[in-house]
C-alpha cells in the first residue's frame, strides 16, 4: 500500500506540471501521454480511502444536481 501511495503522489506531481504548461501547443502523442498518466493515477488512487472519499463526494454532488434538475 505504501508503494501505491508513493507512485500516486509522483504521478500527481507529473500531472500538475504537464497540465500547468498553458499556452504551449501539444502534439497528439503528448496529449495521449497526459491522458494515459491521468488514467494510471486514477487506477492507483481509487482503492485508497482518499480515492473512495472523492468518489463518494462526487456521487453526492451528481445526485444532488440530477435531483434539482428533475424538479
Amino acid at each position: 500500500m505504501i508503494l501505491t501511495l508513493n507512485v500516486a503522489v509522483l504521478l500527481a506531481v507529473i500531472i500538475y506540471f504537464r497540465i500547468g504548461r498553458k499556452g504551449q501547443f501539444q502534439s497528439k502523442a503528448n496529449q495521449w501521454l497526459t491522458v494515459s498518466i491521468v488514467l494510471v493515477f486514477g487506477v492507483l488512487i481509487a482503492p485508497t480511502e482518499f480515492g473512495q472519499g472523492i468518489v463518494n463526494v462526487l456521487g453526492d454532488v451528481v445526485k444532488n444536481l440530477s435531483d434539482s434538475g428533475s424538479r
